[in-house]
C-alpha cells in the first residue's frame, strides 16, 4: 500500500509547535454564548477545547444562555423585561433562568467528558468542576426599576479556582451565582468571563460570534485592534441599537480585560470548524484579537536577528532574486537592517546603505515573507527607511531592482541614469544583471518622525506623496494592506 504524504500537515505541525510550548501552563478563559451552544458546530468546539486541555492549557469555560432563556420564557408565555438593555429577572424569570442554565451545565459537562473519544487520546479523563466560586450581589433599583434577581459580581474566590486548575480540572461557570444570603442571581456571561480573566491573570480571553471577527469597511477581517479601537467599534454598534450581539458583548468585556492586564482577547466564529485551533496555533490566526501591544513590531535589527533574516532571504537568493549574503557579511552589516517581526518571526526586512558624501542612500535587500506580500509591509518598510535616510541627513534615496520596477514606480520612484549613482556604487554596478536604477527625492521635512514599535498601518499613499516619504509617521497603517508586495531585489554589493 502506498501511503499518502501530506506536506501541509508537516508544515502545519512545525508552525504550531512554538505555540504549543508557549501556551502550555497558561490560563485561558473561554466564553461560550448561548448562540454558540445552539450551533451545529458546537460539538467540534467542545472537542477542540478538550484538545487544548490535553496540551496542558489551564481552562476556565464560561457559558451564557440568553437564547435558551428567551425560548424558555416564550414557552411559558412569560414576557421578557429589559431596562437599559439589562434583563430584569423577576422570581418567575429566575426559575426559568436556573432551569436553562442547569440543563446547559449538564450538557456541556457531558460533552467535555467525552470530547476525547474517537481520538488517539481516548481513555484520557477530563474532570469538569463547577462550584460557588463567584459570590453575587443584586443590581438593585435604577430609575425606579427593580432589577430583582439580576445581579453582578461581588467577589471571586480565585484561590479556589487556581486549586482546581492546578489539579488538572476544567472549571465550568454558568450565568447563575449565589449571594452571601443564599439568594440566586442572574449574571451576564461577559461580566463573568471578563472578571475571571482579570482576577486569574489569564493569558487570553476567547469569545465566539457569528462572524469570523471584526470587519473593516471593505468587509475584510481586522486581525488586531487596540482597546480604544475596539471601544469605538462598540460605541458605533450601540448607536445603531446593537447592545447585545455576541460581538458587542465580547468586545465590551475585552476592552476592560486588556486594560486590566489580560494580554490578548480573541474573537472568532462559532460557525468555522477548527477556528479555535487556527486562532491559537498559527502566526496570523483566523479572527480578531484585542491587544494592548501589537503582535507585530518594526525595529532595527540586532545580531540576534541574523538567523531570521537569513531564513527570509535564502529562498530569494536561491531563485536569483537576491544576491547571496553570507552570515559573516550580515554580521558586519546588521546595523543597517530594519526588520518587521510577528510573534518573534521575521516577516520582512530592508537595509539602508548611506553614502554621506553625496547625501544619498541606497534602500537594499528588501524582502517580504510570501504569506505577507498582499499587505502593506513593503510600504511600511519603505516609509521607515526613508525616515532613517532623512534623520541621517540624506537628501536622496535610490534602489536597484530587476523584478520590482512597477512596484516602486507606483510609489513615486522614477527610472534614472546609472550616472546618478554615487561614484563608488557606479564602479560596482553589474552590467550583466542590468538592474534598473530608480530614485525619488526626499522632499519636505515633516514634524513627525518614525520610531521603532508598532508595524501596523496602511500608508494611504498617493504615488507622488509616498515618495517621500516625507510624511513618514503621519499616517498609521494596518497590516491588511492594499497592493500585493513582490519580493524585492536591491543589491548592496556587486554580483
Amino acid at each position: 500500500m502506498v501511503k499518502e504524504r501530506k506536506t501541509e500537515l508537516v508544515e502545519g505541525f512545525r508552525h504550531s509547535v512554538p505555540y504549543i510550548n508557549t501556551h502550555r501552563g497558561k490560563t485561558f478563559v473561554i466564553m461560550l454564548g448561548g448562540e454558540t451552544i445552539e450551533h451545529e458546530n458546537f460539538s467540534s468546539i467542545v472537542n477542540d477545547i478538550g484538545l487544548l486541555h490535553s496540551l496542558g492549557i489551564r481552562l476556565v469555560v464560561v457559558y451564557g444562555a440568553r437564547p435558551q432563556i428567551d425560548a424558555n420564557l416564550a414557552a411559558h408565555h412569560h414576557e421578557p423585561l429589559y431596562h437599559k438593555n439589562i434583563r430584569v429577572t423577576d422570581a418567575k424569570t429566575l426559575e426559568l433562568v436556573k432551569q436553562a442554565a442547569g440543563t446547559l451545565q449538564l450538557d456541556i459537562t457531558a460533552s467535555l467528558s467525552m470530547s476525547l473519544n474517537n481520538t488517539p487520546l481516548q481513555g484520557a479523563h477530563i474532570n469538569v468542576v463547577s462550584g460557588n466560586f463567584i459570590i453575587a450581589q443584586p443590581l438593585g433599583v435604577d430609575d425606579g426599576v427593580d432589577y430583582c434577581h439580576s445581579g453582578r459580581i461581588r467577589r471571586i474566590d480565585e484561590d479556589a479556582i487556581h486549586r482546581q486548575l492546578d489539579s488538572g480540572a476544567i472549571v465550568l461557570m454558568g450565568p447563575v451565582a449565589v449571594s452571601v444570603t443564599g439568594e440566586s442571581f442572574n449574571l451576564t456571561s461577559e461580566e463573568i468571563a471578563t472578571q475571571l480573566a482579570i482576577k486569574l491573570k489569564a493569558e487570553k480571553m476567547i469569545g465566539f460570534c457569528s462572524s469570523q471577527g471584526v470587519t473593516n469597511d471593505d468587509g475584510d477581517i481586522v486581525s488586531e485592534l487596540f482597546p480604544n479601537e475596539a471601544q469605538a467599534r462598540v460605541e458605533a454598534q450601540e448607536e445603531k441599537g446593537d447592545y447585545n450581539s455576541g460581538t458587542v458583548r465580547f468586545l465590551r468585556g475585552a476592552v476592560k480585560a486588556c486594560r486590566s492586564g489580560v494580554r490578548r482577547c480573541h474573537l472568532i466564529s462559532y460557525q468555522e470548524d477548527g477556528a479555535l485551533l487556527q486562532e491559537l496555533f498559527s502566526r496570523d490566526g483566523i479572527g480578531t484579537q484585542i491587544v494592548m501591544e501589537s503582535a507585530e513590531q518594526i525595529r532595527r535589527a540586532t545580531i540576534n536577528d541574523i538567523g531570521g533574516i537569513l531564513e527570509l532571504i535564502r529562498p530569494l537568493e536561491q531563485q536569483g532574486i537576491l544576491v547571496r549574503r553570507s552570515r559573516e557579511q550580515l554580521e558586519m552589516e546588521i546595523d543597517k537592517f530594519t526588520i518587521i517581526q510577528r510573534d518573534n518571526t521575521t516577516i520582512a526586512c530592508a537595509a539602508l546603505y548611506p553614502f554621506p558624501e553625496e547625501k544619498i542612500g541606497e534602500m537594499a535587500c528588501v524582502a517580504v515573507h510570501p504569506d505577507y506580500r498582499s499587505s502593506s509591509r513593503g510600504e511600511v518598510l519603505l516609509e521607515r527607511i526613508a525616515a532613517q535616510a532623512k534623520q541621517s541627513g540624506l537628501s536622496k534615496l535610490f534602489v536597484l531592482t530587476t523584478r520590482s520596477i512597477h512596484w516602486f514606480q507606483e510609489r513615486g520612484f522614477t527610472p534614472v541614469d546609472i550616472d546618478l549613482l554615487p561614484e563608488s556604487k557606479k564602479q560596482l554596478y553589474n552590467y550583466q544583471r542590468k538592474s534598473k536604477v530608480l530614485m525619488p527625492h526626499l522632499k519636505c521635512a515633516h514634524r513627525h518622525t518614525a520610531t521603532d514599535g508598532d508595524a501596523r498601518g496602511s500608508p494611504q499613499c498617493k504615488p507622488a506623496l509616498v515618495l517621500l516619504l516625507a510624511c513618514v509617521g503621519s499616517v498609521k497603517s494596518t497590516p491588511h494592506g492594499r497592493t500585493p508586495i513582490p519580493a524585492i531585489y536591491v543589491p548592496s554589493s556587486p554580483t
